[in-house]
């Protein structure tokens, strides 16, 4: 039985819609930055697992929405904590930030969950600053009671269903479709490109090996988690429309500008963390990534995605359970 809290979708066309999720839920219209409302969700439905993804996600609107993005990013996850602290039965709950928390000193080193938190722009910075609220309630409020509490750091993320504006996948698929060139903003910049299917994988197997921690060890699995893929699909952004074009005809542009808003030109995570102790690791190599994502958004009928989601779960379970990774096999 699953309980959702979100706003209405504010993409057109919106993958909530395309795969019918509102009828599959029970589903709550709810502004999280509404502690009140939103912790009564909580109390009343009384969840054994958390997700929390909510969020103001990008990181140009974050320039024009700053205080927004901060209410949201902050004070929504720490609404989030906060109904947590009331629960009186066993949650195991993820927080999940993204991996422009850390403080990017634009090194060719991958960052690791110790490094410093920080950001740049107002999105980066909320997500640093939600990091360290979530660790903070958990040491100070969570760290002996039934709700066990982890956060999690994906890579950039990509794959079907995905129709926010200023993401490249997107802005790639919407030119393509219309015989557009696709506009890069920074075709230089690198990052740490993974299906979204692979994070997804590590959030609930962190989820599930929380809940089933021994007594003896009931915080060790309650900490802070990269999830990102093999080091050779960190790749610029050149590269990435290069490999979208193998699968459709077209071409891209650049349009670097040197008086753009600040984003980060390198970025790499280390994922030794939840390899060691989570024993996850990614399924999918950066062409398989690519290609998974293009066969979503270029299906001849778009009423089909749900179906086409459904197989595409199937074949990413399938490769993990042949790659012997242990939430695929246990």
């Amino acid at each position: 039985t699953v309980c959702g809290i979100a706003l209405e979708p504010n993409t057109q066309p919106s993958i909530f819609e395309q795969i019918g999720l509102r009828q599959r839920l029970e589903h709550h219209l709810q502004d999280i930055r509404e502690g009140g409302a939103t912790g009564e969700i909580v109390r009343r439905f009384r969840p054994d697992f958390v997700f929390h993804l909510a969020a103001q996600p990008l990181v140009r609107l974050s320039y024009e929405r700053p205080v927004e993005t901060w209410e949201t990013n902050v004070l929504g996850a720490i609404h989030i904590l906060e109904s947590l602290r009331l629960l009186d039965h066993p949650c195991a709950a993820v927080f999940v930030t993204t991996d422009k928390c850390y403080e990017n000193r634009e090194w060719l080193y991958a960052y690791r969950e110790m490094d410093a938190m920080g950001g740049h722009d107002p999105y980066s910075s909320s997500k640093g600053a939600a990091e360290i609220a979530i660790a903070a309630w958990r040491r100070s409020f969570l760290h002996s009671g039934p709700v066990r509490v982890a956060s999690a750091r994906a890579g950039n993320v990509i794959g079907g269903g995905d129709w926010a504006l200023d993401r490249i996948v997107p802005d790639a698929m919407r030119a393509l479709s219309k015989g557009e060139s696709i506009p890069v903003r920074n075709p230089n910049s690198t990052r740490p490109w993974q299906h979204v299917l692979e994070p997804l994988s590590g959030y609930l197997w962190l989820a599930a090996l929380m809940a089933g921690a021994e007594s003896d060890q009931p915080g060790r699995y309650c900490d802070a988690f990269n999830f990102g893929p093999r080091l050779e699909s960190n790749r610029n952004v050149a590269a990435l429309v290069t490999e979208i074009l193998k699968h459709r005809p077209g071409q891209w542009a650049s349009l670097a500008s040197p008086g753009a808003p600040h984003e980060a030109a390198l970025l790499n995570l280390s994922i030794e963390k939840a390899f060691h102790l989570l024993k996850w690791s990614p399924a999918w190599n950066f062409e398989e990534t690519i290609a998974q994502t293009a066969a979503w958004y270029f299906q001849d009928n778009m009423e089909a995605a749900a179906e086409t989601t459904r197989s595409q779960i199937a074949a990413y379970t399938g490769a993990a359970a042949k790659a012997g990774i242990a939430w695929a096999v246990s």
